[in-house]
């Protein structure tokens, strides 16, 4: 009766920094961790000098010429990232799409029944999809599924409004609303 969407748009790209021993390039300007630039230097002096400081040597910037490195803790590098993805998944908006189905010739307790889950739905922070499913000869009366649509979006219309137009698709004809902005 009650279907559930969740819609995530989370796309990670995920790249492993080359560091120390990983990097090829033979000479590479140098970053210190204060962020001073320490100019080009062979690659073994720049990790001894890594080295020196207990610290480790990143390649930045593989494209530049010659290539980026920065003298960083990468261990700490990595937390702090994490920690930075993590409070941004935390401020993102997630929303469901509620599906209600209704019939073309749905009883008038019914209807109400469908209009008072559909209303606790939005008032969470959902959206609602309203599906009339016509079965056989039923699709000869579309314009009694589309009034019912209609009666739907009346219903609602207080604290909802519909995405667009009622759409019909096969032998189902839905609509989608979502919460008012508020003012």
């Amino acid at each position: 009766m009650f279907q559930t969407h969740i819609f995530l748009e989370v796309f990670y790209i995920k790249q492993e920094l080359p560091i120390n021993e990983q990097i090829r390039a033979k000479e590479v300007q140098v970053i210190d961790e204060q962020g001073e630039k320490k100019g080009t230097m062979n690659l073994n002096d720049a990790l001894d000098l890594a080295y020196e400081k207990k610290l480790d040597l990143v390649l930045v910037a593989p494209n530049a010429q010659p290539p980026v490195c920065k003298i960083m803790n990468y261990g700490k590098y990595k937390f702090e990232q994490a920690k930075r993805e993590k409070e941004a998944k935390k401020k993102q908006k997630v929303f469901e799409v509620k599906e209600i189905r209704i019939t073309p010739n749905i009883e008038q307790h019914d209807f109400e029944f469908k209009v008072k889950n559909a209303r606790k739905f939005i008032e969470d922070g959902n959206k609602v999809k309203i599906t009339v499913r016509f079965r056989g000869r039923e699709l000869n009366y579309v314009k009694l599924g589309e009034d019912n649509l209609n009666k739907f979006i009346e219903a609602l219309s207080d604290i909802a409004s519909p995405e667009k137009k009622a759409i019909l698709e096969g032998k189902n004809m839905f609509i989608i609303l979502a919460k008012k902005a508020e003012k």
